[in-house]
């Protein structure tokens, strides 16, 4: 028997990144309201006081960017002034441009139905997509665990349920594994940001009670599972007032918590020209619909693609010995069901309405995305 453990971890809507995230994204929506063919880049940094906006715009539609981003940071929770950081009075500064003519010549979608299609990429690069059995959203476990503690933490803060909590926070989720099933919780860190009056017994007390215990399976708890909860003893200065954010820098909490690969492209801030974005989509949702048919236990989906191209350069599947059929035979029955073309794979999972913010924290895959096309299974059977 093989035994080995994998951790994952998740942070909440205050994580200075997360900040970043949430600010792109809901840039990116408002632009994509009003313009549904923009191009957009948008990048965001946070610290004390302070929110740098910048990056690449190509649209004709009219954002208060500055304005999102106040509403965004409000809506998270940081509102005290006198915090180092608060919606009302941290300076915002805007650099947006246009879009280089170099890369948008190789992504126009303008013109009759077919040649829209052929719209190339807006990059180069490679993206995975990945599906298991370990939970019914065919997610690894690590990671949905890791994402429910976090939600959780988020939930019990707004409600009032825990007063004490502020916006910041982070999970770890570490599962134990028997031949490559999980089988129990090893271990489970908290570390959630809290006002300077709460003593750190009752902390640790009321995060178990109504964080963790009423979050994971109790039957994949024992006595032997171990619970950190901020671990250092205090946690009282958070968000960008204590660390700086930066979007995409949350590409591992935002996919598969490490479990698969992943090709280092960034999602928020950028519209589906972007492959980054569009691929990894179109990746899970090809890894997902093969397990969900039954034809394989656990499946990976690596997309390539060149910039002002629109087919993609290559495409692999691996079902790491698992698949009812070979690897090349479900490739091969996936191409011929699919359009993996950007433009294409934009129509399909509708990427020119504005609903990236809905993804922006606790994972663009799984349970936090299931009203999304991407995560659909319903892909028609693969005749092979």
């Amino acid at each position: 028997m093989s035994k080995n453990i994998f951790t994952s971890e998740s942070v909440t809507c205050g994580h200075p990144d997360k900040v970043c995230d949430q600010i792109a994204d809901r840039i990116l929506d408002s632009i994509l309201s009003q313009d549904p063919e923009a191009h957009v880049a948008c990048e965001v940094t946070a610290c004390t006081d302070q929110v740098h906006i910048f990056g690449e715009v190509t649209t004709d539609a009219d954002v208060d960017c500055e304005a999102v981003a106040r509403r965004v940071i409000t809506e998270i929770g940081y509102t005290q002034s006198g915090k180092g950081f608060d919606a009302e009075n941290c300076e915002i500064k805007i650099d947006l441009h246009h879009q280089s003519p170099d890369i948008a010549r190789g992504i126009r979608r303008r013109g009759p139905e077919e040649d829209r299609l052929n719209a190339g990429a807006g990059d180069q690069g490679m993206m995975f997509g990945y599906a298991c059995r370990q939970t019914p959203s065919l997610m690894p476990m690590p990671i949905e665990f890791a994402h429910m503690l976090t939600k959780r933490l988020e939930y019990v803060r707004r409600n009032g349920e825990l007063p004490f909590l502020l916006p910041d926070g982070k999970s770890q989720v570490s599962i134990e594994y028997e031949d490559n099933a999980p089988v129990r919780i090893a271990t489970v860190v908290i570390a959630a940001q809290h006002d300077a009056e709460i003593g750190i017994k009752e902390l640790r007390e009321q995060i178990i009670s109504h964080v963790i215990r009423p979050t994971l399976p109790a039957a994949m708890m024992d006595t032997d599972t171990q619970f950190f909860i901020n671990p250092t003893g205090r946690f009282v200065e958070g968000g960008p007032a204590a660390d700086s954010g930066l979007t995409g820098r949350k590409i591992i909490v935002d996919t598969y918590g490490g479990y698969a690969r992943h090709g280092g492209g960034a999602f928020s801030g950028k519209d589906a020209s972007k492959v980054d974005r569009s691929g990894a989509y179109m990746a899970r949702y090809l890894a997902k619909n093969v397990v969900a048919q039954g034809l394989a236990d656990e499946c990976e989906v690596q997309l390539s693609y060149a910039i002002g191209l629109a087919d993609p350069m290559s495409v692999r599947v691996d079902t790491f010995g698992t698949g009812k059929l070979t690897d090349e035979q479900i490739c091969r029955a996936l191409l011929q069901h699919t359009d993996l073309r950007p433009a294409a794979i934009m129509e399909q999972f509708d990427l020119t309405s504005p609903h990236f913010s809905q993804v922006s924290c606790y994972g663009h895959f799984g349970s936090n995305a299931s009203d999304m096309l991407w995560e659909k299974t319903n892909m028609k059977p693969l005749n092979i």
